[in-house]
């Protein structure tokens, strides 16, 4: 039996399905470094930002609005709505799929000419296929987190990945050993993405077999047990009446899929902004070669390293866009201001030690999973604008769940206005540092303007008191692992590099982990009550460590 997830739950699970996504993910691109040079690694990158791009503009903001839009109609009973918004999303993202697969592979030598960079064409025609069947996938995701089961996005998530960076990986070998220049490697890696979309869709399909088995079950026997399962909160109920007509749905689905267009597209837009008018904005900062080359660990470094911390926020916010949404539909103001202001602290507590860990230890993660440490710096100044993409994405979920859509998105303009503008300046004097600072202005920007929204409506009760000792407990383990990464790195030179920078990013994890923890406890960041609602089995080990570490 399928069953429903809880915040914790289905955040843990999208939490994982995440973190296994961006490591492999990041797996890809490791190998990358070493099997392509400068052009190919650049192909690869611009052919990824700008499907990945495509991808949000063909899903629209779908599966957000699914969510929503399920979770309010079963907390309401109206099971036969929601079964008919779900058919609606399938329609529209196939037909999506299919116009916009045929239009990447169409325009990409447009866009090769637009971003001056003809050799990325191959990568991208590679790549569109692809289109075809994720915007089905993304409706599919966004039906089954309406009804509060992670689990099928999750799985579906990891099989995705699998697919698409081993296979992607093995057709890239197999074309170099063949003779084929890196252009057309880098093609055939990105076409990984395509195998990637079969084997979610597949996923996808299983689960969506089981729950329609489940679903007739209950529409035949409408007892006690089976309302619970599926609405715990409102009687199980089929509605007589008329249906819902498509072009009912796509009009409530499309006010809210357009704001949720614009916030979902914000991270793809700011990096796609990076990729298409790099060499242009630099010009006057570097040669064509040493534009190549920073702009290589950018996207292939940089880039894949800061999507690690934000995984924690978009599991985050996949899970509370329902919850909070049937939380504002039963009109339960407490339960609102308690989810909002638990996955903020969540997000705190958990999300921002790892960018800033990322920060301090970029030097020594560089050096050990790419051929260089070259690039480590711009790593360490993309990760540590993370925390605030964090924050950004955390708020943009909970406004979105409390019906905020509009507003969202006009932050989010804002936020993007200022990323093109400050990029602009700062990226013809300090090169790629210059986009950076305007990537970080723009994810600060929101989240302020966000913060001043939800404060409007929501009584947070995120740290309280307890923010100095926070960031004390931050700024003490951070630096912590900083002096110990270099202290291993010195005391280690003598050895083979890659082993030196190992031992060095184990070592300074380690401290920063175990620093971290005793200071939250120890400074009473995380109290008893905070203890009490974590599951049962980590429950009992927390208390201990918490009396050894206060007795102390």
């Amino acid at each position: 039996m399928l069953k429903k997830d809880s915040l914790l739950k289905g955040t843990l699970i999208l939490a994982l399905a995440a973190l296994v996504a961006r490591v492999l993910g990041m797996f890809q691109r490791i190998p990358l470094e070493y099997m392509l040079n400068e052009d190919g690694q650049t192909a690869f990158i611009a052919a990824n930002q700008i499907y990945l791009l495509l991808l949000v503009i063909a899903t629209a903001g779908f599966p957000s609005a699914i969510s929503k839009m399920v979770s309010e109609r079963m907390a309401e009973g109206k099971y036969q709505e929601a079964k008919r918004i779900y058919k609606a999303a399938l329609v529209f993202g196939a037909v999506t799929g299919l116009l916009l697969a045929l239009f990447m592979y169409i325009f990409a030598p447009m866009y090769a000419s637009i971003a001056n960079k003809g050799s990325i064409t191959l990568a991208v025609q590679a790549i569109a296929p692809a289109l075809i069947l994720f915007p089905v996938i993304a409706m599919m995701r966004g039906y089954f987190q309406g009804r509060q089961m992670m689990a099928a996005g999750g799985i579906s998530q990891i099989v995705e990945q699998f697919a698409r960076v081993i296979l992607g990986l093995l057709l890239g070998y197999i074309f170099l050993s063949l003779g084929y220049s890196d252009d057309w490697a880098a093609a055939a890696i990105t076409f990984g993405s395509v195998f990637g979309s079969i084997g979610a869709f597949a996923v996808m399909l299983h689960y969506a077999r089981k729950l329609k088995i489940q679903d007739k079950k209950y529409e035949g026997n409408f007892n006690a047990e089976a309302r619970a399962a599926l609405m715990p909160n409102q009687p199980f109920t089929i509605e007589n009446g008329p249906q819902l007509k498509f072009r009912t749905i796509y009009s409530e689905i499309l006010k809210m899929s357009l704001p949720a267009l614009v916030t979902s597209m914000t991270i793809n837009l700011v990096y796609t902004f990076d990729t298409t008018f790099f060499y242009r904005i630099t010009e006057k900062v570097y040669s064509l070669v040493h534009a190549t080359e920073v702009y290589a660990d950018l996207g292939i470094k940089a880039q894949s390293l800061a999507g690690i911390p934000p995984i924690l926020a978009i599991a985050l916010g996949s899970s509370i866009i329902p919850i909070i949404s049937a939380a504002f539909a039963r009109k339960d103001q407490q339960e609102v201001n308690k989810q909002t202001s638990a996955v903020l602290k969540i997000v705190c507590i958990t999300g921002v030690p790892i960018a800033l860990y990322l920060t301090v230890a970029a030097y020594s993660v560089t050096g050990l999973l790419f051929t260089s440490t070259r690039g480590s710096e711009v790593v360490a100044m993309l990760c540590i604008g993370t925390i605030l993409q964090i924050t950004m994405m955390t708020t943009n979920s909970i406004l979105y769940g409390m019906g905020k859509q509009r507003q969202t998105m006009v932050n989010t303009l804002i936020g993007l206005a200022a990323k093109v503008i400050i990029s602009a300046l700062c990226g013809m004097y300090f090169g790629v540092a210059g986009f950076i600072i305007g990537s970080t202005a723009c994810f600060l920007v929101v989240t302020l303007l966000n913060l001043y929204l939800i404060r409007k409506d929501v009584q947070l009760q995120v740290l309280g008191k307890r923010w100095i000792p926070y960031l004390i407990a931050v700024i003490i383990s951070a630096g912590a692992a900083w002096l110990t990464q270099f202290g291993v790195l010195e005391l280690t030179a003598n050895i083979a590099n890659k082993l030196s920078y190992l031992l060095a990013v184990m070592t300074s994890g380690i401290i920063l982990s175990l620093l971290y923890g005793i200071l939250l406890l120890k400074l009473k960041v995380i109290t008893t009550t905070d203890v009490e609602s974590l599951p049962g089995k980590l429950r009992g080990p927390m208390k201990k460590v918490m009396r050894v570490l206060r007795a102390g």
